[in-house]
C-alpha cells in the first residue's frame, strides 16, 4: 500500500506521523499563514504570486526566513513532495508556514517552520461549474480591517463560523461581510459582482484577502480591455447585480446562480473563464 508523505522542514514524514507539539504557535496563537496552491499537468501555476504574497504575509508578520520561501522554492518543494507520493499531473498543495519558537503571545523567536501537503484533483483545468452556486450573506461575525487582512494568516476563526453557517442552510457559499458592513469576500474566494454592465469587486483597503486568481483575474481584464472597478460595495447590490462570481487559485472562476430568490446570468463570468484556461 502506498504511503502519503507531508514535508516538514525540507523531511518528509508519513501523514499520520505526529509532527507538532501543544506549544506550536499556530495551534496555540494562530500564528502563521498559509498559501494553496494548484498544479495543473504538472506544472505549478503562478508560482511568482504565490511567492510574492508570502513574502509579504511572512514581513507583515515579522516571521523571519521570507527570502528563503521564493518561488524556486516553491516549485522546487511541489515537485519533491509529488516525486514521493507519486503524483503527476493535477494536484492541489497547502504550504502553512508558522513562527518555530517558544514563548507566550510574546515569542522567544520569529524563526519559521513550514508543512507542505499535496493531495489529488480529478479536474485538469479550470472548468466553469455547470450548476450555480446558492450563496447567502454571512452577517453575524464581521472581518476586521487591518495591515493583515489581505492575508491568508491561520487566525481563520470567521471563516469557520461562515462554514458552519453554510452548512446549516445548506449553501455552495456564503459571503462574509467587513467591520463596516460592506462586501468583503467570501469563505474560500475573492468576490466580483456585474452590474449595470460594469464588474465591480471589493477593494484591498475593505479587508479581504488578496488572492492570486483575483490579480490573474484582473490581469485578464485589463489584457482584454474589460474593465474591472474595487470599490466598496454595498450587500445590497447583491439583489441587483446582473452577475456574481467568485474566484480562487484552486478553482478558477465559479459563477453564482442565486441569491434568496434573486438569480443571475453567467455570461461574463464565462467569457473570462474562456480567457483564463487560454493561459
Amino acid at each position: 500500500m502506498q504511503h502519503e508523505y507531508i514535508l516538514h522542514n525540507d523531511e518528509f514524514f508519513t501523514i499520520h506521523h505526529p509532527i507538532l507539539t501543544s506549544s506550536n504557535r499556530s495551534f496555540r496563537y494562530g500564528d502563521g499563514l498559509f498559501e494553496t496552491m494548484r498544479m495543473s499537468g504538472g506544472k505549478l501555476l503562478f508560482p511568482e504570486l504565490h511567492a510574492d504574497r508570502l513574502r509579504a504575509g511572512m514581513k507583515a508578520l515579522k516571521i523571519e526566513g521570507s527570502v528563503l520561501l521564493d518561488e524556486y522554492f516553491l516549485k522546487q518543494k511541489t515537485a519533491e513532495l509529488c516525486k514521493k507520493n507519486k503524483l503527476r499531473d493535477n494536484v492541489r498543495f497547502r504550504l502553512s508556514v508558522y513562527r518555530n519558537g517558544d514563548g507566550l503571545y510574546t515569542p522567544n523567536s520569529n524563526k519559521s517552520g513550514y508543512i507542505l501537503e499535496a493531495s489529488p484533483l480529478t479536474e485538469s483545468g479550470y472548468e466553469l461549474n455547470k450548476k450555480g452556486l446558492i450563496i447567502d450573506v454571512f452577517d453575524e461575525i464581521t472581518k476586521p480591517i487591518n495591515p493583515l487582512s489581505n492575508y491568508k494568516t491561520s487566525s481563520a476563526l470567521v471563516y469557520v463560523m461562515a462554514g458552519l453557517f453554510k452548512k446549516q442552510h445548506k449553501l455552495d457559499e456564503a459571503i462574509i461581510l467587513n467591520q463596516n458592513g460592506f462586501l468583503c469576500e467570501s469563505i474560500s474566494s475573492n468576490v466580483f459582482v456585474v452590474y449595470d454592465k460594469q464588474i465591480y469587486t471589493p477593494a484591498l483597503s475593505e479587508g479581504c484577502i488578496s488572492g492570486v486568481m483575483r490579480k490573474v483575474v484582473m490581469g485578464l481584464a485589463k489584457a482584454n480591455d474589460i474593465s474591472i472597478i474595487e470599490a466598496q460595495l454595498n450587500p445590497e447590490v447583491l439583489r441587483e447585480a446582473e452577475e456574481v462570481f467568485i474566484t480562487n487559485a484552486l478553482g478558477g472562476i465559479r459563477w453564482v446562480m442565486g441569491y434568496g430568490r434573486k438569480r443571475y446570468f453567467n455570461e461574463v463570468s464565462k467569457g473570462l473563464s474562456t480567457l483564463l484556461n487560454n493561459l
